[in-house]
């Protein structure tokens, strides 16, 4: 099972910017995915999760309402549209697959599959 997680760059504040986690070796439309984040110096943290069913999502305080996380199952694609960015969602992003058909979950152990990130730098 990997998960590849694309879409990061440079933008600056107030932009927007879409990732994505492409699975292979597991259906990630049977699974829970999430969202998590890791800046310089920072512990990792939940940004967003999405359950099997995709009916639910869950977001960050610090995000809500900003940030957007939605599937495409055809594509097994889980995407994280960010919008009105600020300098401090600057950090690397990773998405993590959890147990077949389950809810999305805040901790990180609940998740046993991770991608390798990709860097999203917002500046002022």
């Amino acid at each position: 099972v990997q998960l590849q997680a694309s879409g990061g760059g440079l933008v600056l504040a107030g932009g927007s910017l879409i990732v994505s986690c492409v699975g292979s070796g597991r259906t990630l439309s049977r699974y829970a995915v999430g969202w998590f984040r890791q800046a310089p110096g920072n512990e990792r943290e939940f940004v967003a999760g999405i359950s099997w069913t995709g009916r639910t999502t869950d977001y960050a305080d610090s995000v809500k309402g900003r940030f957007t996380i939605s599937r495409d199952n055809a594509k097994n694609t889980v995407y994280l549209q960010m919008n009105s960015l600020k300098p401090e969602d600057t950090a690397v992003y990773y998405c993590a697959s959890g147990p077949i058909y389950s809810t999305s979950q805040r901790t990180s152990d609940f998740y046993d599959y991770w991608g390798q990130g990709t860097l999203v730098t917002v500046s002022s």
